[in-house]
């Protein structure tokens, strides 16, 4: 009975009351600011419409995105080759109007926009023959080009392959529609050709012959030489192989000439 007489009497003492009323106080400060501190940060009422980006282009959005006080982001770019570059495809969230949710303010809306390019792996066709390294092309939705050069190996085989102008490596990815560069070989083989006469001329008149025949190369030597105008005054002597009317030799083939000094004079 002494103890209740004793708590009660605390209990309604200036002291506790007082204590009391301070723990109170500070209960309303804290939990107050806290609750008006969150409303703040979470803007606590705001209502934002979504506006629908649907079908426009992402360069044009920009006073929309501004006006309405949210934000975006470019998720990923879809492959859609009929529709402009940078079409808006999809959005989350989607439009407030199919919805009815409203957001706050900064909210980021993530898009995914269209591209008319896709991108492909590039295949090695070296030493493929032409016929299938253009039939792999065409199967990556590649274009080429064509370009001989001249082999005495891997005639029809592809000896290089180039994208603007240099060489691009297997596996290196590449737009859809892309113009490649097949370098192919080509053997100097070709039509026979008649050997000509070159008795008694000048190396520059055995040039000059030769100058249309272009799969012939001369091999030539001089006799009694002693400097260049020795050289260019000398005159064939002997041609291997020799001119026989009517008789063809490759093309290709290479003419052995001797030159000698006061060559062909009487």
């Amino acid at each position: 009975m002494e103890f209740l007489t004793k708590l009660k009497n605390f209990i309604l003492s200036k002291h506790f009351v007082k204590h009391l009323g301070l723990v109170i106080l500070a209960y309303i400060v804290i939990v107050g600011g806290t609750v008006l501190m969150l409303d703040s940060v979470t803007n606590h009422g705001q209502k934002i419409e979504v506006p629908s980006l649907f079908g426009k282009n992402v360069k044009n959005i920009k006073g929309i995105i501004e006006e309405s006080g949210l934000q975006y982001e470019i998720l990923d770019s879809i492959y859609a080759p009929n529709k402009p570059e940078g079409t808006i495809l999809s959005q989350d969230p989607r439009p407030t109007d199919s919805t009815d949710v409203f957001v706050k303010e900064g909210r980021i809306i993530r898009l995914r926009v269209s591209k008319r390019s896709r991108l492909v792996e590039m295949p090695s066709l070296i030493d493929k023959s032409q016929r299938f390294a253009e039939s792999v092309l065409k199967n990556r939705g590649l274009k080429y080009t064509i370009v001989f050069e001249t082999t005495r190996e891997a005639d029809g085989a592809v000896l290089n392959q180039k994208y603007k102008g240099s060489a691009i490596k297997e596996g290196t990815r590449i737009p859809i529609g892309s113009t490649v560069q097949l370098v192919v070989g080509k053997n100097q083989a070709g039509e026979p050709v008649q050997i000509p006469d070159l008795a008694c001329l000048t190396i520059n008149e055995v040039k000059s012959r030769l100058a249309e025949l272009s799969s012939i190369t001369i091999f030539e030597s001089y006799s009694g030489c002693n400097n260049a105008e020795d050289s260019l005054n000398a005159r064939v002597m002997s041609q291997t192989p020799e001119f026989i009317d009517g008789v063809l030799s490759p093309a290709g083939s290479t003419i052995t000439i001797l030159l000698q000094k006061n060559g062909c004079t009487d």
